[in-house]
């Protein structure tokens, strides 16, 4: 009976992959090459530790577009070009910045500059004072009266040691887990609006607080750290929109700076900082951005797509290694395995290093918008610039001539852990095929295929429009407890391993995606 029940398991796996043809020679190249001749970690540690962190349009970004296209280039790509898109608005850059407490006493502090806030004229000093404000009132009512402040603009938070682990990976229940899909709740249309109201607001205080800060003569603004623990997270502040005001030095400091400094404050100490921040502005004009494409030439359906893709912009206080150096390395490496095989897909296989990113998705929703499909903007003009997520019901999109050319698009960016299944959006077609396909990786770790949607991140422009856009399950390792987005994102906290795996994982899902008879499946639009 055990026999039986064998053969029958047997004869059903057959019939299940004979549905999807699966060259196994070609994937055995595929990995012969990724793990034998890897070169991950040359890539990586060049766009970190030489490049360094690639703000948009900052002078780092462009040696950045400029270095990957020539690499791919290098390595026999057809066509390494770049493609501008914007504009982005002004390029922005810092040396140094150092915070130190003088008065009551003498202390070196924890802070790092937001980008596009501008730099100090050398080094400055001014008192500190608490001021969390929410709304022009609460400006406005100490107007004429902070001039020489050093102003902190968050109230202090209690710390709390951490109960989570430092540093994981998936467990079998966990993936486990994540194949069950939860019932999305309906789309309230009253939240949206209300979120876009909101953002609307708060957009405009922004600009307000800038040009209020910069006309009443403050020193800087200093923010709290979103993480404890000696853990810098950094975004950006200012305005890289030429034109606008972009306010005063903007400071984020860790929590247990932040917090001590509040405290003598609430003792009515007299509390002064010096401040020296060396940053400043590459353009005063609105510049176009770049994201870098090279294409790996198909054959019998060459004139139809594949798209893999990452950002290659990252934020400037650390290297930004996982975030996302990682994801770049890792897509150039899966088209330099899938070049050196010599193997000879059908279609052509397109990478996309995507510029603006941590900005909103910009250059990857400017190369669908360009190429696939475009989304008409609202009906109201003032809600044209919101996020997609906060804009009403979408529209139709109007489709381009390329929409039917491409196949899939596939990304990598969510720091550099290594693949452990692939979200399938929804589309549960696609599901299937990719249940088939993952069968040969099971050894390396790749064991599931969720149903279930996955955002923030570029492969969302795609799926948007109704292109099959897909994001990896990948291990979080340290990258939601120490890097993402903080000043400790560099090369030590990327695992080789996980990046070697991980791009013959792309390489084969790629290669596999160019070789079907059909393109994948889509989902049904709204």
């Amino acid at each position: 009976m055990r026999v039986l029940l064998s053969l029958a398991v047997l004869s059903l796996s057959a019939a299940v992959s004979a549905a999807e043809p699966i060259d196994y020679s070609a994937l055995a190249k595929i990995r012969q090459e990724g793990f034998s001749n890897s070169k991950v970690m040359e890539t990586v540690t060049t766009l970190t530790e030489k490049i360094g962190p690639r703000l948009s349009n900052s002078p780092q970004m462009t040696a950045a577009n400029e270095w990957t296209r020539e690499q791919l280039a290098a390595w026999g790509l057809s066509d390494a070009r770049l493609e501008a898109f914007g504009p982005f608005g002004r390029g922005w850059q810092y040396k140094s910045a150092s915070v130190n407490m003088t008065a009551p006493r003498a202390f070196t502090l924890s802070a790092l500059p937001k980008a596009w806030a501008p730099g100090t004229d050398g080094r400055v000093e001014g008192e500190a004072m608490l001021l969390v404000a929410k709304t022009r009132e609460d400006l406005e009512k100490h107007k004429g009266k902070l001039k020489g402040k050093i102003l902190f603009i968050s109230d202090a938070r209690e710390y709390k040691p951490s109960d989570k682990p430092d540093f994981t990976r998936y467990d079998e229940d966990k993936l486990k887990e994540l194949q069950a899909s939860p019932i999305p709740a309906p789309v309230d249309p009253k939240k949206r609006a209300t979120d876009a109201e909101a953002f609307l607001k708060q957009r405009e205080f922004t600009a307000f607080s800038n040009r209020f800060m910069a006309e009443e003569g403050v020193v800087a603004t200093v923010s709290l750290s979103s993480w404890d623990n000696g853990i810098l997270r950094v975004t950006g502040g200012g305005s890289r929109k030429a034109g606008e005001s972009v306010g005063v030095p903007a400071l984020v400091m860790i929590t247990e700076h932040y917090n001590q400094i509040l405290r003598l404050i609430e003792k009515k100490e007299a509390v002064r900082l010096a401040v020296d921040i060396k940053a400043q502005f590459t353009s005063d004009d609105d510049r176009m951005a770049y994201n870098t494409l090279a294409d790996l030439p198909g054959g019998s359906r060459k004139n139809e797509l594949v798209m893999i893709g990452a950002h290659l912009d990252s934020w400037h206080t650390g290297t930004g290694a996982a975030d996302n150096a990682a994801g770049v390395a890792v897509m150039m490496e899966a088209m330099r395995i899938l070049k050196a095989t010599g193997l000879k897909p059908k279609r052509t296989i397109c990478i996309g290093l995507w510029s603006g990113e941590e900005q909103g998705l910009l250059g990857s929703n400017a190369y669908v918008e360009k190429h696939f499909a475009e989304l008409p903007p609202p009906a109201d003009p003032k809600l044209k610039d919101l996020p997609r997520s906060l804009q009403e019901a979408p529209l139709p999109p109007v489709y381009k001539a390329d929409y039917k050319r491409i196949s899939a698009y596939y990304n990598y960016d969510n720091g550099g852990g290594r693949i452990r299944g692939i979200y399938a959006q929804e589309n549960l077609a696609a599901a299937q095929i990719f249940k088939q396909w993952i069968v040969p990786m099971a050894d390396i770790g790749v064991t599931t295929v969720t149903n279930r949607n996955t955002g923030s991140t570029d492969h969302i422009p795609f799926d948007r429009v109704g292109i099959p856009g897909f994001q990896f399950v990948q291990d979080n390792l340290d990258y939601f407890t120490h890097v993402h987005h903080t000043h400790l994102d560099g090369l030590d906290h990327l695992q080789a391993e996980d990046l070697r795996q991980s791009a013959v994982v792309v390489a084969t899902l790629a290669y596999l995606t160019a070789m079907r008879d059909e393109p994948l499946p889509r989902k049904a639009q709204p």
